[in-house]
């Protein structure tokens, strides 16, 4: 079994400070949606973006919604093999159920996350959602999951091919992955912490759903499951 994590996700509501900016009360205005219901997206919310804090890592829901459709349509999902985690980057966490159909169009995949923060759940109200989020820090999901060994991927880490990184995953009872589910930039030095090893596997960087869909497949290399599955 491997657990994945989008950490730090560019995946949060409209932060209470942009709620007042004039391009954020166009926007809600023409969507008739509070502002503390509206996800963020550099898309529509570029202008008044530009006062926040790491405004570089924020505000790109797309990127979450292209890793989890890689992953949740892998044959390791398929297989119950695979565990999915968002850790966004305001301090929430999105489990989602294995079996989950997420919708192929972004801007509907926006409209779901936008009633996941609201209700907490989808759908709200059910006694087996599909996605829950709860307002949780990274070091409080480790805790509760206990893997026995965290691999993060970064470029400032160690270089080793991915098939090797796979390897070494697939020797482990419970092994969990970090990667970053933002545009640009690393991993915070919390979240650094909170590895066994960082590791690179690329000169350059790569888009999160590339790695999500690469890392996905050489594990399931690694454990023979093409092979099983014919």
């Amino acid at each position: 079994m491997l657990t994945l994590v989008l950490v730090e996700s560019a995946l949060e509501t409209i932060p209470k400070q942009l709620w007042e900016h004039r391009a954020i009360q166009r926007y809600a205005e023409q969507h008739e949606k509070a502002p503390r219901f509206i996800v963020l997206d550099r898309s529509y919310h570029h202008s008044a973006m530009k006062s926040l804090a790491l405004n570089e890592k924020r505000g790109r829901p797309d990127i979450v919604h292209f890793a989890l459709l890689e992953a949740l349509g892998s044959p390791l999902n398929k297989e119950k093999l695979l565990t999915i985690f968002v850790h966004t980057i305001d301090d929430n966490v999105v489990s989602i159920n294995p079996e989950t159909r997420l919708p192929r169009n972004c801007n509907r995949f926006v409209n779901l996350m936008e009633q996941l923060f609201r209700f907490k759940q989808i759908p709200p109200g059910a006694e087996s959602p599909l996605l829950t989020l709860k307002k949780h820090n990274l070091a409080q999901l480790v805790h509760e999951t206990k893997p026995s060994f965290v691999l993060a991927l970064s470029r400032v880490g160690k270089p080793r091919t991915l098939e090797e990184t796979a390897a070494r995953l697939a020797r482990e009872r419970n092994p969990m992955v970090f990667i970053g589910g933002f545009p640009h930039g690393h991993l915070s030095k919390a979240t650094a912490k909170l590895a066994n090893e960082t590791v690179c596997i690329d000169r350059e960087m790569l888009e999160t759903w590339i790695v999500v869909s690469r890392t996905v497949y050489e594990f399931e290399r690694a454990v023979s499951l093409p092979k099983k599955r014919l």
